[in-house]
């Protein structure tokens, strides 16, 4: 920084103000709430404290599924019958003039889904056999068929999904969310992250980060295995007690630093200083899945003690029902490309399926019968989709996989205010372009905020000059889809 401009900075009334210590703005509106002591003070400066939206909402709580990669929706919702019979038929020009892809160039050939499809549920829904169990929970599902997004590589595709801006620096979907409304549990962070498939999603940290919001409200990452929270644990030598007493001395150091200067991150520290702390007792508790009963592990497919997404999603429940207000699972093994045996759509899709399938359709299950669905929203997708025809490097090969895929893909809602058995949009016959109601990134998070009681242009941030908002200046709420 211009060390000139700082120094003109350092002298305005504004920062004069905030700098004065007791005689502060701060201070002076803390010294208004009316002899309540410093601590009380602080209490009611929590950043977490519960906060009521702007309206009624339907939904209190998420729980967002996300298969990272970009899961092949011709394989497992949208069928389509006119691409099976020109399989293997060279692509039509016009279906690929002026477009670019990741990794297919020339003339690919069409693929029809080699998967048997059926429709299923009184909403007679389509899909696939690669997911058997989500056929089971069709009439809990809202199918939106014309997702689109601009993006076509997973990095930037991601961060628009859960930031709304294909750039890093963005707050994250589920931090928006804990900023607007806080959390009801104490004891739990607002917001949880859980990790599968060993490997983080493209779009890594940024995806549950805060972005230039107070670091409070970024999503905190659990584990399955071993310990549930990193550096939770007392180091060596230190007791409980110890610890209690070392956190008083840095709370009393924060509040007065805070008093003086009243920086916002102040706050923040102290409540994460204090979150910390309680969640050494809590969090391993509602971590172990081995505390649920035998047929409701059997149920998800869970294992305890071993790291996997049906342990996840049996999580997912668990810290719903302790009122944590939003869980977001990332799943990585879903960018079906054909390169090796496993991104194969036959017998690779179906066997990634399988450990996903059956613990997503439990999850809807248990909280329709915990009676927790009315007012959980579950959201389940990728960042994009696959394309109409094969892959271009592995057009050769015989394993079949697709490439990239922006202009559509699906995408599936179910629980609190979303239409049950219901499919939203269409594509064309062979699958290329939206036809009707198309819904971009900026309509599905409008959404979301919409039934936890939020007007997209309503909640925002001020940062650099400017109020910022989720869904940047697009967005409109999918109206049709809602209860």
């Amino acid at each position: 920084m211009n060390p000139n401009f700082e120094h003109l900075r350092q002298i305005t009334r504004r920062s004069f103000l905030a700098r004065a210590g007791q005689f502060s703005l701060g201070a002076i509106a803390l010294a208004t709430l009316g002899g309540k002591s410093r601590a009380g003070d602080l209490a009611a400066l929590n950043p977490l404290a519960p906060r009521r939206p702007q309206f009624a909402p339907k939904a209190k709580r998420v729980i967002y599924l996300h298969m990272s990669g970009g899961p092949p929706h011709l394989d497992l919702f949208d069928y389509k019958p006119e691409l099976v019979k020109w399989n293997d038929k060279p692509c039509p020009d016009e279906y690929l003039k002026n477009r670019r892809f990741a990794f297919t160039s020339g003339v690919p050939k069409l693929m029809g889904t080699p998967h048997q499809f059926a429709q299923y549920g009184k909403s007679g829904i389509w899909m696939s056999d690669a997911i058997p169990n989500l056929q089971k929970v069709a009439d809990e599902l809202c199918v939106i068929k014309s997702m689109n997004t601009d993006q076509f590589n997973h990095t930037p595709a991601e961060l628009l999904l859960f930031t709304g801006s294909p750039r890093s620096g963005r707050p994250s979907l589920g931090s928006w969310v804990t900023y607007g409304l806080g959390t009801e549990n104490e004891n739990l962070p607002g917001f949880v992250v859980l990790i599968s498939s060993g490997v983080q999603p493209s779009a890594g940290p940024s995806a549950w980060g805060s972005g230039f919001l107070p670091s409070v409200f970024q999503g905190v990452q659990c584990r399955s295995k071993g310990d549930p929270v990193l550096y939770v644990s007392n180091p060596p030598g230190m007791d409980r007690e110890m610890r209690r007493r070392t956190l008083d001395v840095l709370r009393d150091l924060n509040e007065a630093q805070e008093h003086e200067l009243g920086h916002p991150e102040t706050a923040t520290r102290i409540a994460q200083y204090e979150l910390a702390y309680r969640m050494q007792v809590s969090v391993p508790e509602v971590m172990d899945i081995s505390r649920e009963p035998k047929e409701v592990i059997e149920r998800y497919g869970a294992e305890p003690g071993k790291p996997s997404f049906a342990n996840n999603c049996l999580l997912a429940r668990r810290l719903i029902e302790k009122d944590v207000r939003f869980v977001q699972l990332f799943d990585w093994g879903w960018d079906f490309h054909g390169t090796r045996d496993d991104e194969d759509i036959r017998d690779g899709l179906t066997k990634k399926c399988a450990t996903m399938d059956k613990p997503v359709a439990a999850l809807i299950q248990e909280l329709r019968e915990r009676g927790l669905l009315d007012e959980t929203l579950v959201v389940w997708g990728g960042e994009f989709g696959r394309t109409p025809f094969r892959e271009g490097r592995t057009a050769g090969s015989k394993i079949l996989g697709r490439d990239h895929y922006p202009d559509c893909f699906t995408m599936f809602l179910a629980g609190a205010g979303v239409k049950q058995g219901t499919v939203y949009g269409e594509t064309d016959e062979l699958g290329f372009s939206i036809t009707r109601d198309k819904v971009g990134i900026h309509d599905l998070q409008a959404t979301i905020l919409n039934l936890l009681g939020f007007d997209h242009e309503r909640l925002t941030y001020r940062f650099q000059g400017r109020d910022f908002r989720l869904t940047d200046i697009e967005g409109q709420v999918v109206k049709d889809i809602l209860s």
